[in-house]
């Protein structure tokens, strides 16, 4: 299993993150996922031979969100 935090833009409402998490949370892969309102950072746990930190970066960018940083360990 791989993480990331993804620095997201500045969120306005504790609905962004709701939509956010469950966006990526139907993500082929994902172990996990939360999203932090008050510090816009999205936790993420997944399968790395499923699912790539970019795909995760694109369905929020999808959604309409900034990813600012990513940071994998």
């Amino acid at each position: 299993m791989k993480k990331a935090v993804l620095q997201l833009e500045p969120l306005t409402c504790p609905t962004c993150s709701k939509k956010i998490e469950t966006a990526v949370s139907n993500l082929k892969g994902v172990q996990s996922v939360k999203v932090l309102f008050n510090s816009s950072k999205a936790k993420i746990e997944f399968d790395e031979n499923e699912l790539t930190t970019d795909k995760i970066k694109n369905t929020i960018i999808k959604l309409g969100y900034e990813v600012l940083t990513a940071r994998e360990s």
